[in-house]
Formats: structure tokens, sequence, C-alpha cells
């Protein structure tokens, strides 16, 4: 049976998931639940409804097509959907004219995704680049990733796995021989902290650096930079203490500054549990990175 797997989106041409030009992969599902997640669409493993209120013409389509009668117009000018009753068909998504509605969640077969990263395979092999599979956690559906990227080895298609580390050791050592590169996700060091802003510890994900740095894996650790979280001056030294452990088998260390994407979460019907933030400034990134850079290279 032709192993498959559930995604949210297939970005071409990202330069920002590892090295060269690249195809990013986002697979649907994580078990995590970072407060300031920047792809929420990602989080459920089923598909979901994006409302873009913007492209809506209020024409009432939506409501007609939708057969379980989600969507109601209790105004003219806006749909009003039930979520806990749609069951993610995407009948509505289909007959909307302006694109106001859009499926997050689709399945696709290997040998599918495969013919979609062909296409840019000059682009890869000129830039150094390749295929970074994200999500949601990639390695929350082990199956489809492990199958696909034995798929792009033999092809030659060069392959990152972005990642949060939370997962059974086994599976991330079973995929490490065929993954070229982990961007390795670190975000609170106190296990508390961590805790309660990610909804899990951080003892395995630890654990599992450890792992992949003791059967040589190539890892880029990157920071979500978030105000008053992960940016404390406590978090940086417990950051530095852990990077000093492993650093002869750590690349460098990426930061990603925090941006506000609480539209994101409401066009998903969902609440954004973070407060008002503004972008870290420039001079607190370059104060983060000269820390770091004392350890490992921070660019």
């Amino acid at each position: 049976m032709a192993v498959t797997g559930k995604v949210f989106d297939i970005q071409r041409f990202s330069v920002h998931d590892g090295p060269g030009i690249r195809t990013t992969v986002f697979l649907k599902g994580c078990p995590l639940r970072c407060l300031w997640c920047h792809n929420p669409e990602g989080i459920s493993p089923e598909p979901e409804l994006m409302f873009f209120e913007y492209r809506c013409l209020g024409c009432g389509t939506c409501a007609r097509v939708c057969p379980i009668g989600a969507i109601a117009f209790p105004s003219p000018s806006r749909p009003r959907l039930d979520r806990e009753k749609c069951t993610g068909c995407g009948e509505c998504a289909k007959a909307c004219p302006s694109g106001a509605w859009r499926l997050v969640g689709q399945t696709i077969g290997v040998e599918e995704l495969l013919g979609i990263l062909e296409r840019d395979r000059l682009l890869y092999e000129r830039s150094g680049g390749g295929v970074t599979f994200s999500g949601g956690e990639p390695l929350f559906q082990p199956e489809f990733l492990s199958a696909a990227l034995r798929e792009c080895k033999k092809l030659g298609i060069h392959t990152a796995v972005d990642t949060s580390g939370f997962a059974p050791t086994s599976v991330l050592t079973e995929l490490a021989p065929l993954t070229d590169l982990f961007l390795y996700d670190l975000k609170p060091m106190d296990e508390e902290e961590h805790r309660r802003y990610t909804g899990v510890p951080n003892k395995l994900i630890h654990e599992n650096l450890r792992a992949l740095v003791g059967l040589g894996r190539p890892v880029i650790v990157r920071l979500p930079l978030v105000p008053g979280i992960t940016d404390t001056e406590r978090n940086i030294a417990l950051l530095r203490a852990f990077l000093r452990e492993l650093r002869g088998g750590i690349q460098k260390v990426e930061l990603l500054p925090y941006h506000d994407v609480a539209e994101k979460y409401q066009r998903l019907g969902k609440n954004y549990g973070m407060p008002e933030l503004p972008r870290p400034p420039e001079e607190r990134l370059l104060a983060v990175r000269t820390r770091i850079a004392e350890i490992l290279p921070c660019p």
C-alpha cells in the first residue's frame, strides 16, 4: 500500500529553511502547543478551514454547498462556521468564487510529493539546496517522513528536517541516516518554563539532541527569540551552558525573531495565547547573537 501523509503547505523557492534554494514541505500535526506558534494550522492533524474575511463577497455560496449545514450567514456580509460540526470536507473552499475559504490539510502520497520536488532538482543542484520537512512537527508522521526521505536519498536530493525534537528517540535515530541536516528548535531551557509555554517537558528534547550529536549528524540549532520568555538573561545563560556541552556537534545557532501571528489564529477561529508583543529590536538580537557567538557561530 502506498504511504501517504497529511501536509498543509508546500512552499517552493524557499531560502530560509536550510542551505540553498529549497522546497519546504509542511506536515500536519504537532504534540507541542507553543503559545507563539507561527504555524497554528499545523498543530491539529485533521483538515481545518481558514477564513480570509477580506476576500469574502457575502454571496452565500459556501452555506449553500455545505453538506451538513455548518455554515450560516447571521449577517449579510460574513459567514459563521460551526467548527465543532464541520467535518473538513472542503466543499465550501472548492465552491467559493473568491477564495475566502481555504482548506488546510491535504493527503498526499510519496510518489506525488516526489513529482513536485523533482520539478526543482536543477535549482537544488545549482544552489546547494533541497527539501526541508517542517510542520507542525514532521516526526509526528514518522512512516510518511521516512518513506519520503528514502525516496529523496535515491534521487540525490539534499534533505533537512525542521523539528522540535519531541519524539521517541528510536524514531529520531531511525531517520537520522536519511537526513542530511537537522534544524533543531530549542525553546525555554528551564523544564517548568518549557512545559508552561509549550505544553510538554524538554528533557526528551535535550536527550534527543545529544543522541543526534552522538551519531555525528549535522545539526543547526534554532532559537525562537520571544521577548520575556526565550530572550531573558537566564535562558540565554542556560542555553550557552547546554551548547558548550554539545558545541563539537552543532554547526551554528540561528535566531528566529518573534512576530505576531494573531491574524492566523483568527482565520482558524482560535484564540492567540500571547499578549501583544513587539518584534525584538535589532540591539537585542545583536546582544543575544554576541553572547551565543562566544560558544558557537551565530550569524
